[in-house]
């Protein structure tokens, strides 16, 4: 038998619905992985986290980055889906990189994808504790109490991931509902009622902020726009808990990103044409750049309902997130790439320790919050991370395509030549994103900003594989000392 159909027969083998994959419960239809998928991704968390940096840097104009971000990101996702529609377990990239990469791609993938997607979290539960503050009335912005509220919002994500599974799926369908619902009818309410500009404005005042020209703020507002589109991948992590997964996976990977594509661009253009663009310059320079504008037009009343359904769409992505990471936890625990007890279940099939092990990092990097050049690195690290986890993941399908070790054909998506033509395209352009969100801009960060802030993102992750290979080489040391001579 060739290498190329024994590794098909592994990972078809591994993706089955058979009992050795139902150690994981499988209760999620498309329905609830479409909501995971969308909860990730979110439309609030996303775009209210990226809009005032936008402005402030570029001055303007960045819907067209914006959009060109999302249709390639859609391509990265097609082969997503179509690894999925093939392999759906538990984990995902990592999984595909270990199996068509070799063993060695599979811990350098799983390593990046862990670390990414902790930061990730950190991240959600740093912005979300702000909003969480918020609704409750705390005023107190500095490190000490943000990084305090970032712990509460952590624990209740952590509770909704140890809740019965039905309580999890519910809070996550409100989490959506909120968004669309409370910011996308407001959004309508702006773009129908309060519009002042023509669509002309959306592409008006390039090159008005901080960065230096025209070109450097077109490729800087491409590299923020990657924020608003990183997640969908949540779905693929949680195939063993879905339904059909080979059919119902790759749909709501899709469903996931357009949804939250069209609402993203959707409030975007309401918010820009609604607004004198000294106005959004103006809250730009706040920690929360909507909330004045949202109240500026409907009356102060709507503060505390909309700061409501902010903080429920946090809660929702933050919930998520933990549900997402630790299943490439758990995935990574079963293979022997971490403490096997990460891939213990309890009695109702919920992988608790590899929960409690990712809110415990998580938690641990919110304390970096005491340093505002600190958690930048980690904010710009879980973007970062994860376009490299997009280029490798994109770049071992490309590699396993064209070498014979991965048939496409064999999958539910069906896609021939056109396949492999994405693939290389959505490759080049996960390998793009990355350097250029890991690009020092010091007109972006701060000019007063320490070099290694500048360079977080190389430093961080080449740290990480520095510190991968070395183990490697050493657990292949003491292999290999094992064998008598």
């Amino acid at each position: 038998m060739s290498k190329s159909k024994v590794l098909q027969q592994q990972l078809s083998s591994s993706g089955s619905d058979t009992a050795d994959t139902d150690i994981l419960h499988r209760s999620m239809s498309v329905w609830h992985s479409f909501t995971l998928g969308f909860a990730v991704v979110s439309p609030v968390v996303g775009l209210y986290a990226i809009i005032g940096v936008q402005t402030t840097v570029t001055g303007g104009g960045w819907f067209a980055a914006l959009a060109i971000c999302l249709v390639m990101q859609l391509l990265v996702a097609t082969i997503y889906a179509e690894l999925s529609s093939q392999f759906p377990i538990a984990g995902g990239s990592y999984k595909w990189a270990r199996q068509l990469g070799g063993v060695t791609a599979g811990q350098y993938a799983g390593v990046i994808y862990v670390s990414s997607t902790i930061a990730m979290l950190t991240t959600t539960a740093y912005t979300g504790g702000i909003w969480l503050a918020t609704f409750w009335g705390s005023t107190d912005g500095g490190g000490p109490t943000m990084v305090f509220w970032g712990a509460v919002f952590l624990v209740l994500c952590m509770l909704l991931n140890l809740a019965h599974v039905n309580i999890f799926k519910s809070i996550i369908a409100l989490g959506v509902y909120a968004e669309i619902i409370g910011s996308f009818g407001i959004a309508l309410l702006l773009f129908f009622f309060f519009r002042q500009h023509g669509f002309s404005e959306l592409f008006q005042h390039m090159g008005s902020g901080s960065a230096p020209t025209e070109t450097a703020a077109f490729l800087a507002a491409l590299a923020i726009a990657g924020w608003a589109f990183i997640g969908f991948d949540a779905c693929s992590t949680t195939a063993e808990e879905t339904h059909q997964p080979k059919r119902m996976v790759p749909r709501a990977i899709f469903f996931a990103l357009m949804g939250v594509g069209t609402i993203v661009l959707f409030n975007s253009a309401a918010l820009i044409l609604a607004f004198d663009h000294d106005t959004l310059v103006n809250t730009s320079k706040t920690s929360d750049p909507v909330t004045p504008l949202i109240a500026s037009r409907f009356g102060a009343w709507i503060e505390k309902p909309f700061s409501g359904i902010v903080m429920i769409a946090f809660l929702a992505c933050g919930a998520s997130v933990v549900k997402y990471t630790s299943r490439i936890v758990y995935s990574m625990a079963r293979e022997g790439n971490m403490p096997a007890v990460l891939s213990n279940v309890t009695a109702d099939k919920t992988p608790r320790n590899a929960i409690l092990f990712t809110v415990t990092l998580a938690g641990l990097g919110l304390l970096l919050g005491l340093n505002d050049g600190a958690v930048a690195t980690v904010i710009a690290f879980g973007t970062g991370g994860l376009y490299a986890m997009f280029a490798m993941t994109t770049g071992v399908g490309l590699f396993a395509r064209l070498t014979g070790r991965w048939n496409p054909a064999l999958g539910e998506l069906k896609l021939g030549v056109w396949g492999l033509i994405i693939n290389f395209v959505a490759f080049l352009w996960s390998v793009f994103e990355l350097i250029n969100i890991a690009w020092p801009r010091s007109y972006a960060v701060g000019t007063d900003a320490p070099w290694w802030q500048l360079w977080a993102i190389p430093l961080v992750l080449g740290s990480i594989l520095s510190v991968t290979t070395v183990s490697i080489l050493v657990k292949k040391l003491r292999n290999n000392s094992k064998i008598p001579v």
